[in-house]
């Protein structure tokens, strides 16, 4: 694993962890970079259902490491292959089937914020702040980040974030949509969330995640891959056991992994 990322499994659910608490869990360029292969092993390990994203001590993340900047960034070419290891650590995240959860405390600013809007649900403690901060360095947002927080909170509450550079509080977060929820016990209540993930049927979660994934990319009508998704749930047997749960007035316990 690589410094900085901490990565722990508790039944069915894993848990990445940015480990900087002394640089509020600033990003590295050799973070980004080694988060693809960190969700791809979640995504292919069939005894893991959920990936929670979340950092140590007082901060979800305050962003990526500016320290690295001047060496990493100081050529367009450097630029360049920085932020193809950052869209490389979104890209991942957000095309995972299994479902992702940030559970955020503290500060959740630039690539922080960026890769909690990547995941699938964001929850948060009441003193938590959040913003996405490239007006204040002189940086484009990237393409794939922009959608996405657009297609999360409309383009008025993203051109706020972007544009102005400010912070916004949990409750303001909440408001807008950036947050799924706000918690005082964040812990339960994310456990207890990703328990409630682990017992439904992962055929359902992982076909509906894909065909969210493809909407938000613009997809306007089903394709091929759609309908062999759904006839493939169809004949599952994770169907058959919802069906027979819910006319036996039981809990269902599917099978599929």
């Amino acid at each position: 694993m690589v410094d900085g990322l901490e990565f722990a499994r508790e039944g069915e659910v894993g848990t990445l962890t940015f480990a900087r608490p002394e640089k509020k869990n600033a990003i590295t360029h050799g973070m980004w970079s080694a988060i693809p292969e960190i969700v791809a092993g979640v995504e292919a390990d069939p005894a893991l259902k959920v990936l929670v994203l979340t950092g140590a001590g007082q901060d979800f993340s305050a962003g990526a490491d500016i320290s690295e900047f001047r060496e990493l960034r100081s050529t367009a070419d450097g630029a360049a292959a920085y932020d193809k290891a950052v869209e490389g650590a979104v890209t991942a995240l957000s095309g995972m089937r299994k479902p992702t959860v940030a559970k955020i405390r503290g500060n959740c600013i630039g690539g922080g914020c960026q890769l909690s809007v990547a995941c699938d649900f964001r929850f948060a403690e009441p003193g938590s702040r959040f913003g996405i901060t490239p007006a204040k360095l002189g940086i484009v947002y990237d393409f794939l980040s922009t959608r996405q927080l657009v297609s999360l909170i409309g383009p008025a509450h993203a051109r706020y974030f972007l544009l102005s550079g400010r912070l916004i509080d949990g409750r303001r977060a909440r408001e807008i949509g950036l947050l799924n929820d706000v918690f005082a016990s964040l812990d339960e209540e994310v456990a207890a969330f990703a328990e409630t993930l682990c017992a439904r049927s992962q055929s359902s979660i992982r076909g509906m995640n894909r065909i969210i994934g493809k909407i938000l990319a613009g997809q306007e009508e089903s394709d091929a891959e759609v309908e062999e998704i759904r006839s493939a749930a169809l004949h599952g047997e994770d169907y058959a056991e919802g069906v027979a749960a819910f006319l036996e007035r039981r809990a269902p316990k599917f099978t599929h992994r």
